[in-house]
């Protein structure tokens, strides 16, 4: 069997089925990995050990009776830690919150739990979702394992941590501006925001009311699929992987070519995997044709207003009593809200329809756009200067604007090793297809099946 710490849920759930594993000896395996390494990483903000070790206990039991409920029964998830977990904290990786005890479960931990999945902990994001890498927050930082001297992408910088490092098969991420899907580029994994509202957003502390997303996040499409299953409530008859074998072959897929060739100029290396990218699924018998949508920066543009506008509403109050208990990224970030006039976030609105139209139209003559994710590879936390100039380089935040469904997934390596990615964006409410295309190209590739060098992790235990 492969390594405890790499199964992906899937294959967990048939080890479960065929009596080859226990959930008690999964969640001791992966505590005891995350107490060797995570010193070096920070994915954890909280691990529950004692309760994911009970909920364990609870599913094999369950699992031995024949009473599984779902393919997540037993499998461990971890989640960002601006969700509410009844009884932890939610700290939103702020001293605004250090003490801030959630009294209920939101929605999405509900649905998990119901689906039997055993919850062991809370994972690292930017503050309140918006700031960045900072000493000044009141934890240390997550980092990419993939060269830990590297940053994992942001907010969900623990999610895309954890799983990289072989912490935990799933995580679960919220995405604003491209949350979920940044750390899942840099940090090699797959990353999904589902179409607004799809899944719910009560009990998640709200970043931008109108472009909040949350969604799954894995190491393999198959386990997004299920991810997404439960956290949109595993409506009877819908299995958001139910097409993951059908292939690319017949799909119409629309390269979205000028986001990083002409509108942000993206790092050769990111270029070339797109480029890669095409041809493997022209290989495997898709259709792909190059589409036009508005100029890049005048979309996130838009959706840089809103996202101030509505980041300002909800953090005021608490700005103006006690601003010292904010990072200064974060505090030079949601004071720009304070110059937007109420006018302008009306304004925004009113461009954001037309923009909506305009990616639907593209979407009636193609299933698929295909277009960058980060324009570079992960920047250095040392480099303030690289770190500033790559962090707004993305294609991301369109689609939090227009609240299509895009998934971001690796494509590749730099030479020095550092993961590549790409985004396939779909219909308003067709994660299916999206998590199709995925699956095609993850075959096709297989740069899924990537770990970083054991040397980082045997040195990350070393030191």
């Amino acid at each position: 069997m492969t390594e405890l710490n790499w199964l992906t849920a899937t294959e967990i759930a048939d080890a479960y089925a065929e009596r080859r594993l226990s959930p008690v000896e999964l969640v001791k395996a992966l505590i005891e990995r995350i107490n060797a390494l995570d010193g070096k990483v920070n994915a954890f903000i909280k691990l529950d050990a004692e309760g994911a070790l009970d909920a364990a206990r609870q599913a094999e039991k369950d699992i031995l009776a024949g009473r599984t409920r779902s393919p997540l029964h037993g499998v461990p998830v971890a989640v960002k830690d601006i969700i509410d977990i009844a009884g932890l904290p939610t700290t939103c990786h702020s001293k605004v919150l250090l003490d801030n005890i959630a009294h209920a479960d939101a929605p999405v931990i509900a649905h998990l739990r119901a689906a039997g999945a055993i919850l062991i902990g809370k994972l690292s994001l930017h503050e309140f979702a918006f700031g960045g890498p900072s000493a000044e927050l009141p934890m240390p930082f997550a980092r990419n394992p993939w060269a830990t001297e590297h940053q994992p992408g942001g907010s969900s910088s623990g999610s895309g941590a954890a799983l990289a490092a072989g912490f935990v098969p799933l995580t679960v991420g919220t995405d604003t501006g491209g949350s979920i899907r940044g750390p899942a580029g840099l940090c090699g994994v797959v990353g999904l925001k589902p179409t607004y509202d799809l899944v719910s957003r009560q009990g998640v502390f709200p970043l931008a009311f109108t472009l909040d997303h949350i969604g799954p996040m894995a190491r393999s499409v198959a386990d997004t699929a299920i991810l997404l299953d439960a956290l949109a409530g595993n409506v009877p008859g819908r299995a958001f992987g139910a097409e993951l074998e059908r292939g690319v072959r017949g799909l119409r897929f629309g390269f979205v070519r000028h986001f990083h060739e002409t509108d942000m100029i993206a790092d050769p290396e990111v270029t070339a995997a797109l480029a890669q990218v095409v041809r493997a699924l022209t290989s495997e018998g898709a259709q792909v044709q190059e589409v036009r949508l508005p100029p890049l920066k005048q979309i996130i543009a838009v959706q840089r207003v809103i996202m101030h506008a509505e980041a300002w509403a909800v953090h005021a109050k608490w700005l103006r009593e006690r601003p010292a208990d904010y990072t200064s990224p974060t505090r030079r970030k949601l004071l720009s809200g304070v110059f937007l006039t109420a006018g302008q976030h009306v304004h925004a609105q009113q461009l954001r329809g037309p923009m909506i139209e305009a990616v639907n139209s593209v979407l009636r003559d193609v299933d698929i756009l295909i277009c960058a994710n980060g324009m570079d590879p992960a920047s250095r936390l040392d480099d303030a200067a690289d770190m500033a100039r790559t962090y707004p380089r993305q294609a991301r935040a369109p689609f939090n604007l227009t609240g299509h469904p895009a998934l971001a997934m690796a494509a590749g390596f730099t030479r020095a090793g550092l993961p590549l990615s790409v985004q396939f964006v779909g219909r308003a409410n067709d994660e299916i297809t999206v998590l199709r295309a995925a699956a095609g190209y993850e075959r096709a590739t297989n740069w899924s099946a990537r770990r970083p060098p054991m040397q980082v992790v045997a040195g990350l235990a070393a030191e």
